[in-house]
């Protein structure tokens, strides 16, 4: 959809920007996308810690890798959820098969891996009024699946870029404290939301830019990116507290993990989808506008379903 004549933002904007947003959030059904979502999360798990466990393990080693992604899982979702996904990344690590199976089994983990941002694609495309074009082919989808393997790769070497700032942190806390002890928690903590904040940035950056079937400008890409980032570390925060106190999971037993997996998917992707609102409304109303890509087509809105 074309924007309208170019304007420039002015911080006075954003409370009307954010209304703007919430409204066009709440018309797109944001909960039964975010559940979608959650839903192939899910079943992608097995096969996103196999191939991340093993790409960044390659590097850094694989029980480094299990215990701080056992770790980052614990603060999220709470310690009996980090030991049942602990147990999955040890199951998954069990090379006892034959040649056949492991060959099945390598091509299933990548289809399922893939799945969910298969998913997201089409999510974001719903927001964005986008949808492939009538001349889509079975070509597509392979490039779809390849290019939502490709995202994969990318938070793996996130994750690996994060793992080295994480020590180099550490070391720089231990030469802080050893100057000024009284302050190191409060420069820790600084650090540790700007490190978390700028890398989320760049993996929502490239996902705005590169998954949904659009064209973006950059500088749309990365105003609606760090607002999504911000977003995301606080509702993070704000969910490790609820998983911790409220342990949502414990009322369901033995599926307690399954659940608390959709729920932290689901809440996450609100936010993310929150995000990508901002970003499409931000685009329009400063006449920046984001396209359909060349194989996809606008998807026309009905008035009376039109966004606000």
């Amino acid at each position: 959809m074309k924007g309208n004549a170019r304007s420039k933002f002015k911080f006075s904007d954003f409370p009307s920007l954010l209304v703007e947003t919430y409204k066009a959030w709440d018309s797109d059904n944001p909960f039964r996308l975010s559940a979608v979502v959650a839903y192939y999360a899910v079943l992608s798990l097995p096969g996103l810690l196999v191939i991340i466990i093993n790409l960044v393990g390659s590097v850094w080693g694989v029980e480094i890798v299990q215990g701080q992604l056992t770790s980052e899982i614990s603060g999220a979702l709470g310690r009996d959820a980090a030991d049942a996904i602990q147990s999955m990344m040890i199951e998954t690590q069990n090379h006892d098969k034959s040649t056949m199976a492991t060959i099945l089994g390598i091509g299933t983990l990548v289809f399922g891996a893939t799945g969910v941002f298969y998913h997201l694609q089409l999510s974001l495309n719903q927001i964005w009024e986008i949808k492939a074009g009538s001349n889509a082919s079975i070509k597509k989808m392979f490039f779809d699946r390849a290019r939502s393997f490709a995202f994969i790769l990318v938070i793996g070497f996130l994750l690996l870029v994060s793992f080295l700032i994480t020590t180099a942190i550490s070391v720089l806390n231990n030469y802080i404290r050893s100057i000024l002890p009284d302050v190191i928690v409060y420069i820790a903590y600084i650090i540790d939301i700007a490190v978390s904040i700028g890398i989320i940035t760049v993996l929502f950056a490239l996902i705005f830019r590169y998954l949904p079937d659009a064209k973006i400008r950059w500088k749309t890409v990365w105003i609606g990116s760090l607002i999504t980032s911000i977003l995301f570390v606080l509702g993070k925060s704000l969910l490790g507290v609820y998983f911790g106190e409220a342990n949502p999971g414990s009322t369901y037993g033995a599926a307690g993990t399954i659940v608390l997996v959709l729920l932290w998917v689901s809440y996450s992707c609100l936010i993310l989808f929150f995000g990508a609102e901002f970003t499409f409304v931000y685009a329009k109303r400063y006449g920046l506008g984001i396209e359909p890509s060349d194989i996809a087509e606008k998807i026309e809105v009905k008035k009376g379903d039109a966004k606000v």
